[in-house]
């Protein structure tokens, strides 16, 4: 298979990637700093784009089976100001518009466009079981991801399969969010952000990447998926888990106006969650490595 992947330098796109090519797969990454040393895999191949205008990068489309768009600057990059705002909503929704025209223009065109969203997309849900059928929230990430996700809607009609990924916290020792959460831990002043009891829908790396090609690769997959661990856990248990699995206590609690005060309306993203589960993909017949969150821990930090 011949695969073009947006966010190629990435977390996600990366260990894609990888796992594409050590199957014997052709992958071309989409990067803005083409020739920079991304420790992309050997054998992966550098396209330079911008994300924002048409180019010679549209020449790889035609010869592609499936493009995987994951590109799109980091929530917690920094607080919440109306610029940054802005950035996070652009490059998410307009690199996608423009990945849509250029496949509307392309002939032979990819089968399969794996597109990124999130589980922000439902707003904050409490504790609330929520599948794909839930309808959209109201709040920023759930209006931007609602954006993101329509941005492509017209491929379908040119018989493009599209699938969109909801995913959820994505636990990896590489990066992401787990080596920022463990920190707190190791200094000894780890424990829960603000009351605990706010859903965190979590997924291996693993698992996330796993699920991404299983997509790829089941034709009768389309619309939208939850690509989190079946079992999702309030933040308190999170704690406690990764003060466990650390050796460490799970002692200081870090009061919600704390959060606030430092973090701002970003403090959205630790203070408030949604109970995702991955109800589609298992319809489908997809099966977790990590279902349980404390299995994915000792996997990720005892290694």
């Amino acid at each position: 298979m011949r695969v073009v992947v947006t966010g190629g330098t990435g977390l996600i796109g990366g260990r894609l990637a990888a796992s594409l090519l050590d199957d014997g797969h052709d992958v071309s990454v989409l990067t803005r700093s083409p020739g920079r040393d991304h420790g992309l895999p050997a054998g992966a191949r550098e396209v330079g784009w911008d994300a924002q205008t048409l180019g010679d990068w549209v020449t790889v489309l035609p010869r592609a089976d499936a493009v995987v768009h994951l590109a799109g600057a980091s929530i917690a990059g920094g607080r919440w100001t109306e610029a940054r705002k802005r950035l996070i909503r652009a490059s998410r929704v307009d690199s996608c518009l423009l990945l849509a025209a250029a496949l509307a223009q392309c002939s032979p065109r990819p089968a399969v466009l794996v597109q990124a969203s999130a589980v922000g997309y439902y707003g904050p849900r409490g504790d609330d079981v929520v599948s794909e059928e839930t309808p959209p929230g109201s709040d920023f990430l759930a209006r931007t991801c609602i954006e993101w996700e329509a941005s492509s809607t017209a491929l379908e009609t040119l018989g493009v399969r599209r699938v969109l990924l909801r995913t959820g916290l994505v636990l990896a020792d590489e990066g992401g969010a787990l080596p920022l959460m463990k920190l707190p831990f190791l200094l000894f002043v780890g424990g829960p952000l603000g009351d605990g009891t706010q859903c965190v829908p979590w997924i291996h790396l693993d698992d996330e990447v796993r699920a991404i090609r299983f997509l790829l690769a089941h034709d009768e997959a389309s619309g939208p998926f939850n690509l989190t661990a079946p079992n999702p856990v309030t933040n308190a248990e999170l704690s406690a888990h990764l003060a466990a699995v650390l050796h460490r206590p799970n002692l200081f609690r870090a009061p919600s106006f704390a959060v606030q005060a430092i973090l701002g309306e970003m403090a959205a993203l630790v203070l408030t969650g949604q109970r995702a589960v991955p109800q589609r993909l298992q319809e489908l017949g997809f099966t977790f490595r990590f279902p349980e969150v404390r299995g994915a821990l000792e996997d990720l930090l005892r290694g």
